[in-house]
Order: C-alpha cells, then structure tokens, then sequence
C-alpha cells in the first residue's frame, strides 16, 4: 500500500504526462506532520517534491544526469505557513479586521475582507462595521446561504460552511470532480529553442510574466524564481497586499500596469510578446473581458507556456466566483471535518493555507513541464489548475490521522545569509528541496509591488 505522500506525487506526476517509475527519485527525509485530520505534511512534501521533480526531469533534458529529489518533510511544513524571518521589523498582519468565520441563524460563515473592494461589498450587505462584534452581531440575523448569495452577487468573497458530503453532491462540486489535476493542452508548433543555461541554474533566461496575486500563483512564480527564471510580476495600480507582499516577491521584480488603458496595454503585449511562461491567477473570463483571452494571448507569443489558477475549477455554476484558500476549505467541507475532529463547534481550517501552497507548488511543476515540452517537441501549451480540485486531492485522501508533531523550527533551520529586503534585513528557512548540485537559491531579495519597471532584463 504506497503512504499518502507517494499517491499524491504519483498523481500529480502522473497529470504533467510522467511516469510512476520516474518518482522514484524523489526520497521524504524526516518524521511528524502538522496537526490536522487530513494529510497536510504529506500534501506539502508531495507538492514541493513534483516542482523539483519537474526541475530534475529539465536538467536531464538539458543534457545533465539524473538527479535524486529530496524533501525535508519539517522544512516543506514550515515554508507552507511562512520563509521570511524579518530582523527588526515585523511583516504586516495578513488579515483585515473583519476578516474571519461568524456565526449564521443556521450555521457559519466566511468573509474575506482583505481587500478593500470586498470589504465594501460585505458592507454593502451588512451595513458600515467598525469591529468584529459588530460585525457579528449583524451576520447572526442572516441565513449562511442567503447572506453567501448576497455578498457574492455583491461583489465579494464570502463561503459558507459545508460538509464534504454536501460538496460533492453541489453542482460546483460536481464539476470539479470530473475536472483532472492539472489540465494540460499544446498548442501551436514553434521553432526550435536554443537553451544553454548552466546545468546549476536551469531556468536562467527563461522569461515569467506573473499576473497573479495571494497566494498559490506568487508561491509558483517564486519557486521558479529560485532556479533561475527571470520573473517580472505585474500588478495593477492600485492593488497591495502587505501582509504577504514580504513573503512571495522573493527572486522577482515587480511592476505595475494598467490593462485599461492604451500605454497600459501595449507595454503589457510587448512584454508577453517576449515572455516564455504566463501565469495568471485571474477568474476564469476575467482576461478574456479585457481582450486578452488564451487565443489572443498565444496571437501576441506563439508558443507560450500559459498556465492559469483559480479558486473554484474552471466548469460548473461557480466557474467565475471569487475565491481564497479560507473560502474554499469553507466550501469543500475541509473546515467542517476539521470541527468534527478537534470536537469543537466552530470552524476549524487547516493549520496553514495548503490549498494555495499546494496549488503554486503544481503550478510551479506545470510551467517546467510546459517548458520541457517546448525544448523537445516545439509546442506552445495551456495549462489550468484551481484551488478546488487540489482539495478534492486532499479530501479523497481521508480523514482520522495521528501523528507525532513535527520537531520545532531551529536556528539550522534558518540561512545564515541576510535579505536586504525593501523593509529591513532578513533571513529565510532553508530551501524544503534538495537537488544535487543543482541549488534553490534568490539573488534579488523580496520587495515592494511597483519597485520595478515594467521592462524585462
């Protein structure tokens, strides 16, 4: 019988178009896992471990050896909560004040208010709130489904709770069901890539234009980041998120663009004129309202390697709804059995954001194999993955786990090298992966959204 760990490499090897026999290379150093009824550690470590897989698999294309992938199972824990160990000065809460699970007439309900947009439509709904309480006492008069449809055709972000029995017989749930993985399409024939990069930075000169925001696509953009790849975010003018802006703008340069606007979009279509891998986080149409759906995106740079993410699976009723990891965990049912575990009566998620890390992790692996395919058999390629299906992954694994606690973070934990970041000094944890000779490392410290030009080197 394979541990989850396995089944889930396996799987997701499986999905970018691998091999069982190829995931042997990969080796799962350490004990313990987080507290959780669901396989959290064994979904972090798998997710980690299919990245640099597909890293080893570009290495061997590009005329290196065969390499062995390991994961520290602590170390791949810890990066899916939070690298950066500021020196000084603090990173700024992740979560806006009214951010946060309520309490319904029937049952509980999620709110992401982060941004501000979505605060006001919460708002909108409810009514001005100065605090939580308020907040409370104003969502303890509404129906969970009601006040959900409300905030959504707001123009929100809100989920109620569900079982994972109910989620699965949900028309949404039901469609990402039926949806794979990673879903993986080539595209046009392009010519031949000349690729020399040196055999320890695989991904050197490979062009990333990352339009994606918190979490799993900046978790992607990073990753690759860390083998080498020239990643330039993009953002738009008025959008920050502080609270993991230190975090996820690792290795990358950051710019801000306004899509709708003439300059704006005519520096945007050079820049993907030129660029190897597209990662967008954008609701499923959201581009396509702007004029930049997959067909015109591949138009503009024919043999693109164009992977997008979303949180609610790319078919169904809720194909174009708003989502974050919390939300969807409300959704699928993940909170809810995690209530049931710990014997409690409320909400309880999972001890990290598994679902986003997870998610980037394979988005990361996704864009490597798009890029393997373009070295050997000249295709461009679509990709998509969402948040969704990555905890149908989870879920079908089972629930009811005990295990011994992963050991407390160390001082060798921790890089002795020091991060001139935009805020202050840092470190950062060691990298979770280990490729022979083949090292994750970032030159560029992280810094602010918009500290860059929206130009490639």
């Amino acid at each position: 019988m394979l541990d989850s760990t396995t089944e889930i490499v396996r799987s997701a090897w499986g999905s970018l178009g691998g091999t069982a026999a190829e995931t042997v290379r990969v080796i799962i150093a350490g004990q313990g896992s987080l507290p959780s009824t669901f396989a959290v550690t064994d979904l972090a470590c798998a997710a980690v471990a299919t990245a640099a897989l597909s890293v080893a698999d570009l290495v061997q294309h590009l005329g290196g050896r065969s390499h062995v992938v390991t994961v520290d199972r602590r170390l791949a824990s810890f990066w899916f909560r939070s690298s950066i160990r500021p020196i000084g000065w603090t990173v700024p809460p992740t979560w806006d004040a009214l951010a946060g699970d309520y309490r319904t007439s029937d049952g509980w309900i999620r709110l992401h208010t982060n941004a501000p947009h979505h605060r006001r439509a919460a708002e909108r709904v409810l009514g001005p709130r100065a605090n939580k309480d308020e907040m409370a006492r104003a969502v303890a008069r509404w129906p969970k489904r009601d006040l959900e449809t409300a905030i959504i055709d707001a123009g929100g972000c809100a989920a109620e709770m569900r079982a994972t029995s109910v989620w699965s017989d949900h028309p949404q749930g039901r469609a990402v069901a039926a949806e794979p993985l990673i879903h993986m399409v080539a595209r046009d024939r392009v010519p031949a890539r000349n690729a020399n990069p040196p055999a320890s930075r695989p991904l050197a000169g490979v062009r990333v234009l990352d339009l994606t925001r918190v979490l799993a696509g900046p978790v992607a953009s990073r990753f690759l980041a860390g083998y080498g790849a020239d990643v330039l975010r993009i953002d738009p003018p008025d959008w920050n998120e502080p609270g993991v802006v230190p975090e996820v703008t690792l290795g990358k340069r950051c710019a801000r663009l306004d899509l709708k606007t003439a300059e704006g979009r005519a520096a945007f279509e050079a820049l993907l004129a030129q660029a190897d891998i597209f990662l967008s986080g954008y609701r499923p149409g959201a581009l396509d309202g702007l004029g930049y759906d997959a067909a015109a995106r591949r138009a503009i740079a024919p043999g693109l390697i164009d992977v997008s993410l979303c949180a609610y699976g790319w078919s169904g009723p809720w194909a174009g709804r708003r989502g974050f990891d919390s939300l969807v965990q409300m959704s699928t049912g993940i909170a809810e059995a995690g209530m049931r575990w710990k014997s409690t009566d409320v909400p309880y998620p999972l001890p990290v954001q598994a679902l986003d890390h997870t998610t980037g992790y394979l988005t990361a692996a996704t864009a490597v194999r798009g890029f393997v395919h373009r070295l050997i058999g000249r295709e461009g390629m679509e990709a998509r993955l969402s948040l969704a299906r990555t905890a149908k992954l989870l879920v079908d694994l089972g629930t009811g786990r005990e295990s011994a606690s992963l050991a407390a973070e160390s001082a060798a934990d921790i890089s002795p090298s020091i991060e001139k970041t935009d805020w202050g000094d840092a470190r950062r944890l060691v990298p979770p992966a280990v490729i022979a000779d083949v090292p994750m490392h970032w030159p560029r410290p992280a810094g602010n959204l918009g500290s860059a030009k929206p130009q490639w080197n």
